[in-house]
């Protein structure tokens, strides 16, 4: 899988060191009150299991599966909740844990879709921000890296449910998904 990688542009080390003070950032801002972190799976499971060690506060977590996209590397657009909530989030800090954000189409949504679940705040952290790509106005709180406008896999993060077991991040070679 490795050979599939152009080049290389987080390193497990780096993707540790910049997780660990996310992490940092997050507990100290939340300290005194308990958030919900909200999962988007597939792609979060990596970077929020590593993310939940390194918060320091009490917290809750509970998952989504939302897609845009299938098995397409464009997001067709038309967004699909495949799995919800399972609990009340009224009253509740909500804090969205997505691995990329791309063109924010996914994420505008979702974030309208639980800000009608009346919590206390939504905001969003994401490991990779690629702004470049950005079709609605969808900005995260807490960002591990901007990318560049490059398909990008590992640490969770797919081309059709493959790759997602590299400890990195790499950038895939175009001729593998043309």
């Amino acid at each position: 899988m490795m050979n599939d990688l152009q080049n290389i542009l987080y390193s497990e080390e780096d993707i540790r060191r910049r997780v660990r003070e996310l992490g940092a950032e997050i507990s100290r801002d939340y300290a005194g009150r308990e958030p919900l972190f909200v999962g988007v799976l597939k792609g979060c499971f990596m970077f929020m299991a590593d993310l939940m060690r390194e918060v320091t506060i009490p917290c809750g977590v509970d998952f989504m599966v939302v897609s845009s996209y299938g098995s397409s590397t464009k997001t067709s657009g038309a967004v699909e909740i495949i799995k919800d909530l399972s609990q009340d989030v009224t009253g509740r800090d909500l804090i969205i844990v997505e691995d990329i954000l791309d063109t924010g189409v996914t994420l505008n949504y979702l974030t309208g879709y639980l800000k009608n679940r009346h919590p206390a705040s939504v905001s969003i952290v994401t490991l990779l921000d690629k702004p470049e790509r950005r079709r609605a106005d969808v900005q995260a709180k807490y960002i591990g890296y901007v990318v560049p406008d490059e398909f990008v896999v590992g640490y969770g993060l797919d081309y059709a449910e493959k790759y997602r077991n590299l400890p990195c991040i790499g950038v895939l070679k175009p001729e593998i998904y043309s």
